[in-house]
């Protein structure tokens, strides 16, 4: 699957996902990475890659619109099968995800529904939760509100801070999203509505 991937940060699901892909594990082929920030450590590791990339900066548009035109062009140039999101911190329009044919996919850290949006491991300290982790979920027009593709629990221990909760859980991310990636590209994931069933490879024959 021809796949682009928007990051906003240092990319380093992004990079999680260059090495599964290079790797030679991950069935699809990365053409190109987008970022919003043009400052972004994402851009970074693609040109690192050789992966070509592109910068969308908000400031380069009239409107929000505009810059999803574009981002909808760039995708359309590439020929792209799939979107990855990896932390790409602009939530994507409803008028975006119409004209979008193909599946996106984000990571977000914790076991949604709970904690949505910004600072889940925050959230999750301040609810005072037992245990957190991270989900892959197809993209919809809600906040981190699409169909649960897989998930992962981790621990939150008494002392943990912010910091290292967030980094706990970020590397089970780096291992969660390219499995969800790879289950999807060789079509073991079977949507029926927000329901999501993982496919063994027997049941694909």
């Amino acid at each position: 699957m021809r796949t682009a991937i928007l990051a906003s940060g240092r990319g380093s699901n992004l990079q999680a996902l260059i090495k599964a892909y290079q790797s030679g594990s991950l069935p699809i082929r990365i053409v190109a990475v987008g970022s919003d920030s043009p400052g972004a450590g994402a851009l970074m590791r693609a040109e690192e890659a050789g992966i070509p990339s592109r910068v969308f900066s908000i400031n380069q548009y009239l409107h929000r619109q505009a810059q999803e035109a574009d981002i909808l062009n760039w995708m359309g140039e590439n020929e792209v099968e799939l979107l990855l999101l990896a932390g790409y911190m602009r939530v994507l329009s409803p008028s975006f995800m119409r004209e979008v044919p193909f599946p996106i996919l984000n990571i977000h850290p914790s076991l949604l529904p709970a904690f949505p949006g910004l600072h889940a491991q925050r959230q999750a300290l301040e609810y005072g939760v037992k245990v957190s982790g991270c989900t892959v979920h197809f993209v919809d027009e809600g906040l981190d509100s699409g169909p649960i593709i897989l998930q992962e629990a981790v621990p939150v221990l008494h002392e943990d801070t912010e910091e290292s909760l967030s980094q706990r859980i970020l590397a089970v991310e780096h291992r969660l999203y390219p499995e969800a990636v790879r289950l999807l590209a060789l079509g073991q994931v079977k949507r029926s509505g927000r329901r999501v069933q993982i496919l063994q490879q027997e049941e694909l024959r």
